[in-house]
Parts: C-alpha cells; sequence; structure tokens
C-alpha cells in the first residue's frame, strides 16, 4: 500500500512524460490510497485541461470516474492537528501535508512528483521514479 499524490493519479491518467511511470507504479503497488482532497485537486486539473480545450466534458468525467473507481473504499481522513503541525514545520501547503500526514499515519510511503514535499520530508515522500526504480 502506498499513498499516492493527486500528481501521480493525473500522471496515470493524462498524457505525459511520467505516463509510463504512473503505470509501471500501478503495477508494482497497486493498492494506492489517498486523503479525500485528491478528488478535488483532481477535478481542478481537469477543468484546466477542459478550458486549454485538451479534453472535453465527457473525457474529463470518464477520467474523474476511473479514477474514483481505483481508489474506492481506498480514500481517508487525516486528522487536522497532524495536518497542521506538518504544515507548521515545513513550507509546504496544508493540501500537500494531507498526503503526508496520511503516509505518516498508515505508516507507509508517499509518492509524489512534487519537489517541495520531496525536500521537506524525505523520511516519508518519495519520488516516482524512485518508486519504481
Amino acid at each position: 500500500m502506498i499513498v499516492v499524490d493527486s500528481n501521480v493519479l493525473v500522471y496515470l491518467y493524462l498524457p505525459s512524460e511520467l505516463a509510463r511511470h504512473a503505470e509501471q507504479l500501478l503495477g508494482i503497488d497497486p493498492e494506492w490510497v489517498a486523503p479525500g482532497l485528491w478528488r478535488s485537486e483532481m477535478r481542478n486539473v481537469l477543468a484546466m485541461y477542459m478550458r486549454q480545450k485538451a479534453i472535453t466534458l465527457e473525457q474529463a468525467y470518464r477520467i474523474q470516474t476511473a479514477a474514483e473507481t481505483l481508489l474506492a473504499d481506498r480514500e481517508f481522513d487525516v486528522p487536522s492537528y497532524e495536518v497542521l503541525r506538518l504544515v507548521s514545520q515545513s513550507p509546504c501547503s496544508a493540501y500537500d501535508c494531507e498526503f503526508v500526514a496520511l503516509a505518516k499515519t498508515l505508516r507507509t510511503k508517499l509518492v509524489t512528483a512534487d519537489q517541495k514535499v520531496l525536500k521537506a520530508f524525505p523520511e516519508t515522500a518519495v519520488s516516482l521514479a524512485a518508486a519504481i526504480a
């Protein structure tokens, strides 16, 4: 089981240089978990792609539905105190710290492409490239 950052989910479902890495990660460890926040972050990325006319509303909805299916029954609430504690100790946003807090709570790794998170939490966060190496 691993906590995946929203950016890893985006790479899995939208064309990018890291799509292949996300697919490999899913093959290595298919038990992905995330805080409930991932849904809004994914929707926000899909909204951006729709506004840029890169995908249609129907495509965005299919992608969101596929991601929700992947993470069905694997979404968690994160204690606010833990998130705020991590915020107080780092330059990371509360959004980012939700993913870190979940990984710490579940005693597992957070896979992310976010350099700020990787630098602030090297004991918990691992890069997508390192996770598949």
